[in-house]
């Protein structure tokens, strides 16, 4: 069967063939609807979520005071590394170690009032501090340390407080 339409012949099947196509386009088009009205709620709410309380005006103002404020902070962070390096470089001189022994110098008196105190700085270079106490009065000494050994020979309380300084902590002197 063929029916004239607008002068062109066309048949029944060819008619139903291209309203069937036209149907399943429509159809896919339909569901392509769907899941773009989907999409675009949920983009809808991302936008509203992030926009609620604020303008365009409002949204820019706070983009730009945040981005001011990490400018900020860069330039505190660089000066915070300057500082550590200066504190750094300034403790490396500084006495670091510490080591003391008290001792009883003169057995005769008592209560350990003597002592040998060991400051030692990074390097291990430093000084040791010798107080003798005795009736008559208090002696004292210092002898210089350079990389961890003295020129001048210690006595057994200096050894043993320079061995605390430097953690080595053996105990000479029984005198403790």
């Amino acid at each position: 069967m063929n029916s004239d339409f607008f002068g062109i012949y066309i048949s029944v099947d060819d008619l139903l063939i291209t309203i069937g196509v036209m149907a399943a386009v429509l159809f896919v088009m339909f569901i392509l609807l769907i899941v773009n009205m989907g999409k675009t709620g949920r983009l809808r709410k991302r936008y509203e979520a992030f926009m609620q309380g604020k303008n365009a005006e409002s949204l820019e103002e706070t983009l730009s005071t945040r981005i001011q404020q990490i400018d900020q902070l860069l330039a505190s962070e660089i000066k915070n590394r300057e500082d550590i390096e200066n504190i750094s470089a300034i403790l490396q001189n500084t006495f670091q170690k510490v080591g003391m022994v008290k001792y009883d110098a003169f057995h005769e008196m008592g209560g350990k009032l003597s002592f040998s105190l060991a400051l030692l700085d990074q390097k291990n270079d430093g000084f040791i501090i010798n107080a003798m106490h005795s009736r008559e009065g208090c002696y004292t000494y210092i002898k210089e340390i350079l990389n961890g050994n003295s020129i001048i020979v210690l006595a057994e309380e200096e050894k043993e407080a320079l061995n605390v300084a430097l953690g080595k902590k053996e105990k000479i002197s029984e005198n403790l």
